[in-house]
């Protein structure tokens, strides 16, 4: 089962509209994601990970973002169905953890209205029926006191508390597929380690495919059978787990995995973190011809890259976009 498509999603592209004109954020993403699959996304904070999961929800702004390409699920394009489709699939067959469950959660409605609301559009469950699978599933989510949970408000709630709400919303009807967003964002190391046990928990009693959004390449390491690195709206590099940080191609994934503190080595010089210069560029100045990553690797010839960047499946099922994975070397001058 683990090898069956569950979601495919070609040349994606989502544009944002700034002062009249279209600004893609996501820019021809291409990515498949099986059944029981953890797939990973990965990169820093403005490279297009959010946007590119909301347009998965198709959860954006009409009027000012304009999406192309396909995104399959299960066989059918999301792009193409009506609202009132894909209400029938969000929440039943895609549930969605969102990156801030304080701003995420309504907060006028008590935490197991929020659950039964779900199950309410979506299953045929009497009153007692949803009150009880409610209770399982903050049960299930590690809540020690459902039953208090259930009669409270947002507000009322730790942030880890929320989090375990929000992940018990989102999985509320068994869903196929789960989108985390962020998941343990501002959450502190021990409820981390908690919410990301949780979520591997219910992943291998539901058999879910995942797609696992999140800046921490810690979190990717222990969870993912899959990883795409994603900067300025591309996708730059993707790879089975362990086959990317056994062997990390693409300069940026060599400079982030550069950047994680690991066990000292003995060599003060050695043990110093990589930093990458400069920043994701934003929209309005965003390169778009070349490779966007050239601006923060300047001493890599312009030689080395390609005009119009093209993937190169340097190992089996490794893929990285621009040849100058050929050339990069840390330049310890000049990065540190």
């Amino acid at each position: 089962m683990v090898n069956e498509e569950l979601l495919k999603i070609s040349n994606l592209v989502t544009s944002f509209r700034i002062n009249g004109k279209y600004y893609a954020a996501v820019d021809g993403v291409s990515l498949t994601v099986n059944h029981n699959e953890v797939f990973a996304i990965v990169g820093e904070s403005g490279c297009g990970k959010s946007a590119l999961a909301l347009s998965i929800m198709n959860l954006h702004n009409k009027d000012n973002t304009k999406i192309e390409g396909n995104i399959y699920f299960k066989n059918k394009d999301l792009l193409s169905l009506s609202l009132e489709e894909l209400n029938s699939i969000r929440g039943r067959d895609i549930g969605m953890i969102f990156q801030d469950p304080l701003t995420a959660l309504n907060p006028l409605m008590k935490i197991g209205a929020q659950i039964e609301e779900s199950l309410s559009f979506h299953l045929p469950l009497n009153k007692a029926e949803k009150q009880k699978r409610a209770m399982e599933l903050l049960e299930g989510v590690g809540i020690q006191s459902p039953a208090l949970t259930y009669d409270q408000f947002p507000h009322e709630l730790s942030g880890g508390m929320r989090q375990r709400a929000m992940i018990a919303i989102a999985l509320a009807c068994k869903p196929s597929l789960v989108i985390a967003d962020e998941p343990t964002t501002a959450l502190d190391v021990t409820i981390q380690a908690q919410i990301l046990d949780l979520l591997k928990k219910l992943q291998s009693e539901i058999k879910s495919g995942i797609i696992l959004i999140t800046h921490d390449l810690g979190v990717v390491a222990e969870m993912a059978d899959k990883v795409a690195v994603m900067y300025a709206g591309q996708i730059v590099e993707t790879a089975e787990v362990g086959e990317l940080f056994a062997h990390p191609q693409h300069p940026y994934t060599r400079s982030l995995l550069a950047s994680v503190p690991s066990m000292a080595s003995g060599d003060e010089k050695e043990d110093r973190l990589h930093v990458i210069q400069g920043m994701v560029p934003s929209l309005l100045n965003l390169k778009r011809e070349g490779c966007r990553f050239s601006p923060r690797v300047p001493w890599i010839k312009s030689s080395a890259h390609e005009e119009k960047p093209v993937y190169h499946e340097v190992r089996p099922g490794h893929f990285v976009l621009c040849s100058c994975y050929k050339e990069f070397k840390f330049n310890k001058g000049k990065e540190m």
